[in-house]
């Protein structure tokens, strides 16, 4: 079965996460068939970009029957929550 989840990267206590399109029979951080976006936790949210998801290539993988990890899916929601949340702020 085919899945889309994160795959560790970075430093020791400096995680950088991949979303990756993978087998489910391997390694976490081992070989893929696709690299979808990237997660760093570590980024501050003035500073740097810490979510980028290609979301046109999540749909055709789910449209193909890839199943969504637990957290690649609450990352998906809090992409489509944040146009939202800056379109409803108020422009200063």
């Amino acid at each position: 079965m085919v899945v889309v989840r994160l795959s560790r990267g970075g430093a020791k206590k400096r995680a950088f996460y991949n979303i990756v399109v993978t087998d489910k029979r391997n390694r976490r951080d081992g070989s893929f068939i696709e690299r979808l976006g990237f997660y760093n936790p570590q980024a501050s949210a003035k500073e740097k970009e810490s979510l980028r998801i290609d979301l046109a290539r999540i749909e055709h993988w789910k449209g193909q029957g890839a199943q969504l990890s637990p957290t690649v899916s609450r990352l998906l929601r809090q992409v489509a929550t944040a146009p939202q949340a800056a379109a409803e702020a108020p422009a200063s």
